[in-house]
């Protein structure tokens, strides 16, 4: 049981980081509404106005000649479509687009010290809140950016609180169904939370898995009955960009592989890829069920290690998940990835990274590597609290009557 001490400093940590959160959201947003952004805050607009005349279904078949794929998922078309109408009040698009991703770390960065408070020390989690909080990687990716990347990780982290922590389910369902819909990514981490729920209890499991799959249906039914080719080869099927930017692909690149081969990781070797991450997450989350967020930063962790794709705003799915490792894991990261996106978004083109950004980002991915390593070993190497080890059953000796003799020994 807590003291009265030990409460209050819980309190005040947990205003420390909401306070420090708060202020990180407010410069984000100064720096959304300040600055114009990449290359992308226009296509969103340009998706936005198709999607208000054709609708959010429609728009996966509908021509749209000079923008890139639409890759996203059907809860980004409904966003999308909102943002339009605040759009069509006088709010500039250029902010609207970028506020999802700005409160969406904003969340996550609470996410992470009431994770950690409850398996390290306050102070431990205060300090990973806070790293977090003032990540360079996330304020360029939401303030300056404005993707859905952010959001669809605080969408998958908040599920894993809400198992576990929470003992909710059926929220963590949703959760875990509103993260995949905004964005696919997230789609590794699911199975650390089934095997998380299953370890908690058939119920458990039904309420999680009844709302995933309600939640599922409801928003990509439609879709999928309306316009299934359009919605399989345009985010189902989505292989991310084939820029030679980013990890193995560059190192590749570097190391004077040959076209067919860099191709080849592009594509065949995609799928093993997810298919890895999910796994990893899903044996972590086996070892450590009352933690299923350790299980989902290793699945969002290993996805960018592994990625064959290279768009900097997906130098942003591992920061939450290192932070939840670790403070150094998520600062060394973020300090030198930090720089990574200042150096490309300065450039003239966030598809063109000049030489010292493709160095540092390469040793940003070492460090990536690194600080996944020392991350899983921290967890695996903690005491397993009670919950995870194997139940004592103490039987108390019956008392006996002063009446009653003792039985005699044989």
């Amino acid at each position: 049981m807590r003291t009265k001490t030990g409460t209050l400093d819980v309190r005040r940590a947990r205003t420390l980081v909401a306070s420090v959160a708060a202020v990180a959201f407010v410069a984000k947003m100064a720096l959304a509404a300040q600055l114009p952004g990449p290359a992308d805050v226009r296509f969103f607009g340009a998706f936005a106005r198709a999607i208000s005349q054709v609708g959010p279904i429609r728009i996966y078949e509908h021509p749209m000649p000079g923008l890139p794929v639409y890759n996203h998922p059907p809860l980004a078309s409904w966003m999308l479509l909102g943002l339009d109408e605040l759009h069509q009040l006088g709010i500039p698009f250029a902010t609207l687009i970028r506020a999802p991703a700005c409160l969406a770390d904003f969340v996550s960065v609470l996410l992470v010290f009431e994770i950690l408070r409850k398996r390290r020390s306050v102070r431990a989690a205060t300090a990973c809140a806070i790293g977090c909080a003032v990540s360079p990687v996330l304020i360029a990716t939401s303030g300056y950016h404005g993707n859905t990347d952010s959001v669809a990780i605080m969408l998958m982290v908040a599920a894993a609180y809400l198992l576990v922590d929470r003992r909710a389910p059926f929220a963590a369902g949703m959760s875990a169904a509103l993260a995949v819909s905004v964005k696919l990514i997230p789609v590794v981490a699911i199975p650390a939370l089934i095997v998380a729920a299953a370890r908690a209890g058939r119920p458990a499991l039904g309420r999680f898995a009844a709302a995933l799959g309600g939640v599922l249906l409801l928003l990509w039914g439609p879709v999928v009955e309306t316009v299934p080719e359009p919605l399989r080869a345009k985010v189902l099927e989505y292989e991310g960009g084939r820029a030679r930017l980013w990890g193995l692909v560059k190192f590749a690149d570097w190391l004077g592989a040959s076209d067919e081969f860099i191709v080849t990781l592009h594509s065949d070797f995609h799928f093993l890829v997810v298919l890895l991450c999910m796994a990893a997450g899903a044996a972590l989350a086996w070892m450590r069920p009352t933690a299923p967020a350790y299980g989902v930063a290793l699945s969002l962790t290993l996805l960018l290690l592994l990625s064959t794709g290279s768009a900097v705003q997906y130098l942003a799915w591992p920061v939450v998940g290192l932070f939840l490792f670790g403070l150094w894991e998520g600062a060394a990261f973020s300090v030198v990835v930090g720089v990574v996106t200042v150096l490309v978004y300065r450039g003239a083109s966030a598809v063109r990274w000049n030489d010292a950004a493709l160095v540092l980002a390469a040793a940003g991915w070492v460090l990536l590597a690194a600080g996944i390593v020392s991350g899983v070993r921290r967890v695996l190497t903690a005491p397993c609290p009670p919950s995870e080890q194997e139940p004592v059953t103490v039987v108390a000796p019956r008392a006996q009557s002063p009446a009653t003799p003792a039985s005699p020994v044989n």
